[in-house]
């Protein structure tokens, strides 16, 4: 287990820390909606025990704080607590996309556009106004009604936003993924909504080329047999040929620029606002469905809040529209602060500083990225503070646990006063668990606290919470953005066993996490993935963290493997720097460094040098399925190619896995 730290690596400036607008939202609580214990505004522990005990009292601070604008009022705010099936603001009928339109100031940059060649361009509050009149008024020329499912096929561009924003503005309910799925595997998604329109751009941009992705694009429309029309982007300035696609066509430049005034439909609280997918390592992806009303709160709590964003801010956060975090990013506008897209690798070879250039440039005040992008920034030798990143107040970090080593590179490398605000959540709630804010400190190798509203605890065994041991990450009352169900789950069976079978009542994430008693959260890793060495638990985190701090290591895997015959076998595999060989010496330097920052029962059976390792579409290392194949389960039955990211590692790994297990047998 990681030792907490007792002395906090960063504590908030009481001054910026007061003028927040956390601290405006707790002393406009305690004054107006009574919240109890809250007497320092700045004191968060004391908010958040409130936020937690009293959810009707809390929530309803959130609508009336954000001046929630409804067409027809709540009846109460939450119906019922069991979960599932909490019913939030029954009553209420309101619309995602006004909110996200209302506060943009009609000259300011509402969205800046960006690539990795540097080049940007802005959309003014105005223009977005009117393209999204324009194209929502297209869409319901094609056909689309309330329920009605839109899907995009795009990169990371303000063509997504704008779609996202016309589809929900109708009622309909919007899924997006990125150009690198292949076209089978967005079928695999997008097949199970039966989409009225699909909306997809000639290619992308990465590392340096430009991706076609018409043909793709072709091939994924005539696997959509509900399509009644296919709206063409020229992005990347490849021309469309004619009569490629099935059924109607019609050019995004036709669509965006028509004159239409701007309307919303008013749907309930609950009504599907868009569908997420699971990242479908072992099956086809589960379609997770988010309400209108559910998002909208916990977005503006996430980023108004946690985030503490406003008008005048600007925030970058690289992401692909695949990836949860695109839907939290577009929710910067809900806040009336202007947000970034990007289009590119977040490190291209050519100029892998580019992200802290155009931060620089544009004067970003909160930028987001993950744990790998903060670790190879530091391997490579980046300087980010070369660039004027003076506007930046918070560094975001999320996707993996962020190691303690990362902490003062980005103090000494972007900013003594910059918080490192590193969060964990899931696409299953499209929000964060734990997090940070600007009344909170900071403590390396950990998240600053669970977030408001929501009632985190880690379960031992028994089903006990746990106070500074490492337990299951749980949530015992239930939060707005918990999904509505799954796609094609008619009874609800598959949203049960995947969040309450575990507890019932309890929402079970999959994660272990100490809870410490100075309030922070520590995230260990899967918890379907845990280590259990002779009886004790341990989290892969906790090595990867060591392991991957030293020069010669680029990523890092560590699994432990039940064998048949009652055996344990934990190899550590890793991926090298460049020019570097994994001799005994180096061998014995990761056993030392591990025996030393975790624990000598962490220490790795072997270590092994492999070319890459395998990561979901996100980036997130595949440790359950590298788990199977090592334990000789075939490929097949393990993971679905279409959801990896670099598809040959699988029958690497299963390789590995058939040559130990014969080994295994025949040493037997």
């Amino acid at each position: 287990m990681t030792t907490p730290h007792p002395e906090p690596f960063f504590t908030p400036d009481p001054h910026v820390a007061a003028r927040s607008r956390i601290a405006d939202f707790a002393g406009w609580a305690a004054q107006h909606k009574g919240a109890d214990g809250v007497t320092d505004p700045t004191d968060y522990q004391a908010l958040h025990r409130w936020s937690v005990t009293d959810l009707e009292g809390f929530w309803a601070a959130v609508w009336e704080y954000f001046d929630i604008d409804a067409a027809s009022p709540y009846e109460r705010v939450l119906d019922e607590e069991t979960m599932p099936g909490a019913r939030w603001f029954p009553g209420a009928t309101l619309n995602y996309a006004h909110h996200a339109l209302r506060n943009l100031q009609p000259d300011a940059p509402a969205i800046t556009a960006l690539d990795e060649t540097g080049a940007g361009y802005e959309i003014t509050g105005r223009k977005l106004r009117s393209r999204v009149a324009s194209v929502a008024a297209t869409l319901r020329d094609l056909g689309v009604g309330q329920g009605d499912r839109v899907v995009g096929y795009l990169p990371n561009t303000p063509h997504a936003v704008i779609a996202f924003l016309a589809t929900v503005s109708l009622g309909a309910v919007w899924s997006v993924c990125g150009q690198d799925y292949a076209p089978k595997a967005a079928a695999d998604r997008f097949a199970q909504l039966e989409p009225t329109v699909l909306i997809t751009a000639d290619g992308y941009l990465f590392n340096g080329t430009t991706h076609d992705r018409r043909a793709a694009s072709r091939e994924l429309a005539t696997a959509l047999p509900t399509l009644k029309a296919t709206v063409l982007v020229e992005y990347v300035g490849l021309a469309w040929p004619e009569g490629g696609h099935p059924g109607l066509t019609v050019p995004w430049e036709d669509a965006a620029t028509r004159t239409e005034d701007l309307s919303f439909a008013p749907v309930s609280f609950d009504h599907p606002l868009w569908v997420v997918f699971s990242s479908g390592t072992t099956g086809v992806p589960k379609g997770i469905v988010h309400g209108h009303g559910g998002v909208l709160l916990e977005h503006l709590k996430m980023l108004g809040l946690h985030t503490d964003l406003g008008t005048g801010d600007r925030l970058l956060w690289y992401t692909t529209t695949h990836w949860m975090m695109w839907n939290l990013v577009v929710s910067t506008l809900l806040t009336g602060a202007t947000t970034c897209t990007y289009d590119g690798s977040p490190a291209p070879q050519v100029r892998p500083d580019v992200l802290w250039e155009l931060a620089a440039r544009h004067k970003v005040t909160v930028f987001g990225t993950s744990p790998q992008y903060l670790l190879a920034m530091a391997k490579l030798g980046i300087q980010p503070s070369v660039h004027d990143l003076a506007a930046i107040r918070v560094i975001g970090c999320t996707g993996s646990a962020l190691p303690a080593s990362a902490y003062p590179w980005v103090r000494d490398h972007v900013g003594a006063g910059v918080q490192l605000a590193s969060t964990s959540g899931g696409t299953d709630v499209v929000s964060g668990f734990a997090g940070s804010a600007a009344t909170t400190p900071v403590w390396a190798g950990e998240l600053s606290a669970p977030g408001l509203g929501v009632a985190l605890a880690a379960y031992d065994g028994t089903g006990t919470p746990v106070l500074d041991q490492v337990g299951e990450l749980v949530v015992t009352r239930p939060m707005p953005s918990m999904p509505l169900y799954f796609w094609n789950d008619a009874d609800g069976s598959r949203y049960r066993d995947a969040y309450f079978g575990a507890y019932p009542g309890v929402w079970r994430h999959g994660d272990w996490i100490t809870l410490t008693s100075h309030g922070s959260v520590i995230v260990h890793g899967r918890s379907d993935a845990t280590l259990n060495r002779n009886g004790v638990r341990l989290g892969s985190a906790d090595i990867h963290d060591v392991v991957e701090r030293l020069p010669e290591i680029t990523e890092a895997l560590v699994i432990g493997a039940e064998e048949p015959d009652g055996g344990y076998w934990m190899p550590l595999f890793v991926v090298l720097a460049d020019g570097v060989g994994l001799d005994d010496s180096l061998r014995d330097r990761i056993r030392e460094a591990i025996r030393a920052g975790a624990s000598p029962r962490h220490v790795p059976d072997e270590i092994i040098a492999v070319p890459a390792l395998p990561h979901t579409k996100t980036g997130k290392k595949l440790e359950v399925p590298v788990k199977r194949l090592l334990q000789g389960a075939a490929a097949a039955q393990v993971l679905n190619p279409a959801a990896v990211d670099n598809p040959q590692l699988i029958a690497y790994f299963a390789r590995l896995g058939a040559e130990r297990n014969k080994r295994s047998t025949h040493h037997t």
